[in-house]
């Protein structure tokens, strides 16, 4: 019996506690399911609990959070109310098995992981209900509950009511965040899982139980609007054994199962203590055709903080994705450039080590001699990784391209549009546009470029947009999330239509290809505001919105990278080819992809 100065008499229930109510002498029984409530928070917040009694599910002995989970075998029938709960035991390994009846006792308590600078009262990651400075004991042993099988029908398509989260109670037959939070820490399990999101490097990997969710060919569950969610994603993360290098459209064959937590690097997350047998399917990395005599190829690559401090075996790789994958294409826009000495921040803005280990990693592959033209950037004027001073670049083959080569273009200097007899032409090449903008503050500045191909001028503006970081997470306590970086791709999208618009009304037929990373969707405010007029236009609408993705985040396969062109260009021929983003053994996190112009 749990005793205290109070005057109390009472039996413990065989799942439940006797708590004193103040002002009375009456005890009322408290279960797992009263601890969790019926909303995000509990109503038991900051409350000492004694006795609560459950069965162990599954112990996590180490990490950034050991414990373990327990669940109440009798649930109460309120679809809102979680059976599950987890001691968080940050001293010492939790001294417990799978199987044992516990009595647990300790402080109800709301955990919100924060990022440095956040507070609880303002992070948007949701809460963890747990409990902490817990002592317990072990009664027996009982079968453990058997996990709860999460099928297609299960999950509700609508992903989050509107609100902050935390004040909403529950409606788990509406809403999947809200089906999730109602089985926070209860023993789960999905059957025959495919993969979404391939495995990371801290083991984890991402399913869906919604295999048919805005399905794409070869596996992924794409994210095709602001309204699409994709409600079946559920991060995996296996407890005490190492997670199998998993791809996009392998599957989890058998049972998947273990208690829900929840993360904040990817939302919902399976503790797996049994993890279905990976059954790879042998996607396997694009390769492209290479251009006819007559066509150009342009390509955009974002080699991911790519310097001269990185390993030969990173420079190989990805000179392998451009003399095989991409099939040497005639000009490259790279983004994630790094100076020469990388992460280190000394001050250095170079960038000639390595753009001149690429170019000969490429040749050493079977490649062409490649030429390239960048501008450095002011010493951590441009964001990115401290010290990195990332900037874009291009890289031409001049077998096949010829670069013009205009002086004044440096990284002050703004770029222009400006007449070159009948045609347009560049004030600089290459050159910056608008670098000194207040839309360019922290982030990289365009670079653009005026090439020859067939006789003919071709403009290449080669983008990094900046970046989502301070965007409120798509599964987080406020809904809708907030994109707050948005605005600032929104202006930075209407400087480079600006000169792009320029070159247009000089020459109505001028062939402009916008490339990069936008750090955006095509659905986006950024992206319309390069589209508005049809001033450009965006070749990869020609594919099933289903197939529109270079990148993979938390499961949710996105368009990030674009390529957009100008009526002049006329009809080009488009391919994403997907070489890293579906893979766990990436050379970069994005996928390039070509146009090939005639």
């Amino acid at each position: 019996m749990h005793g205290s100065s109070k005057t109390l008499a009472g039996v413990v229930a065989a799942c439940g506690v006797l708590v004193v109510l103040p002002g009375s002498a009456v005890a009322a029984e408290i279960r797992i399911h009263d601890v969790q409530g019926q909303g995000r928070v509990s109503p038991l917040l900051g409350q000492a609990v004694g006795g609560v009694r459950g069965v162990v599910t599954a112990v996590r002995p180490d990490g950034t959070s050991p414990g373990f989970w327990f669940q109440d075998p009798n649930p109460d029938g309120d679809p809102r109310t979680s059976e599950g709960l987890f001691v968080y035991t940050p001293d010492e390994a939790p001294r417990v098995a799978v199987g044992d009846v516990v009595s647990v006792s300790g402080t109800v308590a709301e955990y919100y992981a924060v990022s440095e600078g956040e507070q609880p009262e303002t992070t948007p990651n949701q809460s963890v209900t747990e409990l902490s400075g817990a002592t317990w004991q072990v009664t027996g042993t009982a079968p453990v509950p058997a996990a709860e099988p999460i099928t297609p029908a299960s999950v509700p398509e609508a992903y989050a009511p509107e609100g902050e989260l935390d004040a909403l109670p529950l409606d788990p037959a509406r809403f999947a965040l809200d089906f999730y939070e109602s089985r926070e820490h209860v023993n789960i399990a999905v059957e025959d899982a495919r993969v979404v999101g391939p495995t990371d490097s801290y083991g984890a990997l991402t399913v869906t139980s919604k295999p048919r969710q805005n399905a794409g060919e070869r596996g992924t569950t794409t994210y095709t609007g602001y309204d699409q969610q994709n409600s079946g994603r559920l991060k995996v993360e296996p407890i005490g054994a190492p997670a199998p290098a998993a791809n996009v459209g392998d599957q989890l064959a058998g049972s998947t199962e273990g208690p829900l937590d929840y993360s904040r690097f990817g939302g919902y997350l399976l503790a797996a203590t049994t993890l279905g047998e990976h059954r790879p399917v042998g996607v396997r990395p694009e390769v492209t055709r290479p251009p006819g005599e007559d066509e150009l190829a342009v390509a955009t690559y974002n080699v991911e903080n790519l310097s001269a401090t990185d390993e030969q075996g990173k420079y190989d790789r990805l000179a392998h994705g451009v003399t095989t994958n991409l099939a040497a294409p005639g000009v490259i826009s790279l983004e994630e450039v790094q100076d020469d000495t990388g992460a280190t921040d000394d001050g250095v803005v170079t960038a000639e080590r390595t753009l001149g280990r690429f170019v000969d990693a490429i040749e050493a592959a079977g490649g062409p001699r490649y030429e390239w033209r960048q501008i450095d950037p002011v010493d951590g004027a441009d964001g990115g990784e401290p010290g990195g001073n990332i900037r874009v670049a291009f890289l031409f083959n001049p077998a096949r391209v010829s670069f013009v080569d205009r002086p004044g273009g440096d990284a002050g200097t703004p770029v222009e549009a400006v007449e070159a007899g009948e045609r347009a032409g560049l004030s600089a090449s290459p050159g910056r546009i608008a670098p000194g903008d207040d839309a360019w503050r922290a982030s990289r500045k365009p670079l653009v470029g005026e090439f020859t191909f067939r006789g003919e001028p071709v403009f290449v503006v080669a983008n990094h947009f900046t970046s989502k970081g301070g965007d409120q997470p798509l599964h987080g306590r406020f809904q809708p999330p907030v994109r707050s970086s948005e605005q600032q791709r929104t202006a930075q999208a209407r400087l480079v239509r600006g000169l792009v618009a320029d070159l247009v009304t000089i020459d109505p037929e001028a062939k402009v290809l916008v490339t990069g990373d936008l750090n955006d969707f095509g659905f986006s405010p950024a992206v319309s505001a390069l589209t508005e007029g049809g001033l450009l236009s965006s070749p990869a609408a020609a594919l099933p919105p289903n197939e529109r993705y270079s990148y993979v985040y938390e499961g949710n396969a996105q368009a990030l990278d674009h390529v957009l062109t100008t009526p002049g260009v006329g009809e080009v021929d488009y391919d994403v080819v997907h070489i890293n983003a579906e893979f766990a053994d990436q050379a970069s996190d994005h996928d390039p992809q070509l146009v090939r112009v005639r």
